[in-house]
């Protein structure tokens, strides 16, 4: 059980030590990962980027994901009979709304590259891991040279369905019942744009000092 996000951040921080000297890169999913991430990326001394993807539903059923984008790839799961345009039309729609998310967020930066980096990307938690697994068949086609996926708690089923696409997976507390990411937090509040915001502005204040 962690305090709140700032705890699970330190503790991970500690496990993530030995990458310190790689050249790397920490990727916020947001917006529960950003408190999190703001830590270990002040800890390690990595610079600190969002991760945004969004997947892309099937027509009949949105709910059911066929695959995910992000700001500049896709990575999308054969099915039958859905048009090339459905997915074409979706790419650019959900892209459009992740540049603003971007831009909100970032201003007018640059994303960082990810080639030949070590490569943490970090949220609160995973339940089911799908949305993820997308992520990060889209992440290998950046060349990172290593992908790790860090996160406080994780449900035994994701970190299975996981561990064979990415180098390694640092995560602490793996319940053997999984009731939910917030269960495992006393603290669970949602993490607003402005909170977002704050944490971003307070590294780019840690690294102009430092």
């Amino acid at each position: 059980m962690y305090h709140d996000r700032i705890d699970a951040g330190l503790i991970l921080a500690k496990a993530l030590q030995k990458y310190k000297n790689d050249p790397g890169v920490v990727l916020a999913v947001p917006r529960g990962g950003v408190p999190i991430a703001y830590i270990v990326a002040r800890e390690l001394g990595f610079p600190i980027d969002l991760l945004l993807t969004k997947k892309i539903g099937h027509p009949a059923n949105n709910e059911y994901a066929i695959g995910a984008v992000s700001l500049t790839d896709n990575y999308i799961v054969p099915h039958e009979n859905i048009p090339p345009d459905y997915i074409d039309k979706e790419t650019k729609r959900i892209r459009k709304r992740l540049k603003e998310m971007y831009i909100k967020f970032m201003g007018d930066k640059e994303p960082e590259s990810l080639k030949n980096k070590t490569v943490i990307v970090i949220d609160d938690g995973i339940a089911t891991g799908n949305t993820l697994l997308s992520t990060i068949n889209m992440l290998r086609k950046s060349n990172p040279s290593k992908i790790i996926i860090a996160v406080p708690v994780a449900s035994e089923s994701a970190i299975e369905k996981l561990s064979n696409f990415v180098d390694e997976i640092v995560c602490p507390l793996i319940p053997e019942i999984f009731f939910g990411v917030g269960a495992f937090y006393e603290t669970f509040e949602q993490v607003s744009d402005e909170e977002v915001m704050s944490y971003l502005d307070k590294y780019r204040m840690l690294k102009k000092a430092g």
